[in-house]
């Protein structure tokens, strides 16, 4: 709630020693001196402290200094802000969303629900609380909004995504995220599928990919002719790594390859995939890339596994293609081979995927 006898105005400088005081207070988790300051300079309820520097409740919330679970003296401080002159919503519902960020932080999460926050608003007003823990993938934080009443198909947020209007549910943001943990993906694939999640993105085989539902897939393959070969145009997803390449055009190996699921992409090889398939080329000469792009342009190694199974089934090194570029300019595309992107995209130039590609021949 608000204070209604907060003064108006703007917030202290960022860069007074009071601010700076009392964002250590929190940090240390000194409920007297955090009272004391507030109390002191109620402006400082406003101060731009935490993400986005939306407030002290919210980098209250967020529970990151300390990395821990908030306990009883976080919890009390955070009730007291609220109680004195903290707004639940500040910095367009920010403690919420920062919160909910990971599951550790469910005791901060529910004292934030009692006080006032919305398990359906929107941070910023146009991004839902639920797509949080679907951005960092934590499977229990997304339970537990779900349970607290979070619509998982709400699209009606007008989310901006790469400057472009993005109406897509929670399962869709999912998808379309840059994290690539299989294991961790799956978990919230379940979770939001178990509250009535949809996802425009249900293409034949992929969620049994991203479920690592290998018996599913293989009935797919064998009950739909043609399956392992098929291109998806409706497969704007798999932007990561730095790059903006996606998935529009291109096969169910792809898909294996882009999301790490190294027991699907086996099983779609032996059942007649083209290692060396070629994503569709759109009007502007973009595309063509084979799994293999995807693969090697994962972050930090960790498509690695992929990458030694393409390999050793006859992945050609020696494939270019024009594919799009860094994520921060959206309209860059690069004429590259395989290693070429890996030297541009998913972590150090020397990195045991770039190591193992030279191994093979790879030609820039």
């Amino acid at each position: 709630m608000k204070d209604a006898a907060l003064p108006e105005g703007k917030p202290p400088e960022k860069s007074t020693e009071e601010v700076i005081e009392l964002q250590r207070a929190i940090d240390a988790n000194d409920l007297a001196r955090v009272q004391a300051l507030l109390t002191g300079n109620p402006a400082l309820h406003r101060a731009p402290i935490g993400y986005g520097e939306a407030g002290p409740l919210t980098w209250a919330a967020e529970c990151r200094v300390p990395w821990e679970t908030p306990g009883a003296v976080r919890l009390a401080m955070a009730e007291w802000m609220i109680g004195h002159g903290s707004d639940v919503h500040q910095g367009g519902d920010a403690p919420l969303m920062r919160a909910a960020l990971n599951g550790y932080r469910i005791p901060m999460m529910e004292l934030l629900v009692q006080q006032g926050a919305d398990v359906n608003a929107l941070w910023q007003g146009n991004y839902p609380i639920v797509f949080a823990p679907c951005e960092s993938m934590d499977s229990e934080a997304l339970a537990w909004l779900l349970v607290h009443g979070a619509n998982p198909n709400r699209r009606d947020h007008g989310y901006q995504y790469n400057g472009h209007s993005y109406a897509g549910t929670a399962l869709d943001y999912l998808i379309a995220g840059y994290g690539r943990s299989p294991e961790r993906m799956r978990a919230c694939v379940e979770v939001l599928l178990a509250a009535g999640g949809a996802t425009r993105l249900d293409v034949p085989g992929m969620l049994a990919i991203l479920r690592r539902r290998t018996d599913e897939l293989e009935g797919l393959l064998h009950g739909q002719t043609g399956l392992a070969a098929r291109q998806f145009a409706e497969l704007d997803c798999g932007q990561t790594g730095g790059r903006s390449l996606l998935l529009r055009g291109a096969t169910l190996l792809h898909a294996a390859a882009e999301y790490g699921n190294t027991e699907a992409a086996a099983l779609l090889l032996r059942n007649g995939a083209d290692v060396n398939a070629r994503a569709a080329v759109d009007a502007e000469g973009t595309g063509g890339q084979t799994p293999l792009f995807h693969a090697v342009s994962q972050y930090d190694d960790t498509g690695l596994a992929m990458v030694q199974l393409l390999l050793a089934k006859g992945a050609d090194t020696q494939v270019r293609a024009r594919v799009p570029g860094d994520y921060e300019r959206p309209e860059e595309t690069v004429t590259c081979t395989a290693l070429g992107y890996a030297l541009r995209f998913g972590g150090e130039p020397d990195r045991p995927t770039v190591r193992l590609l030279r191994e093979y021949g790879a030609a820039e």
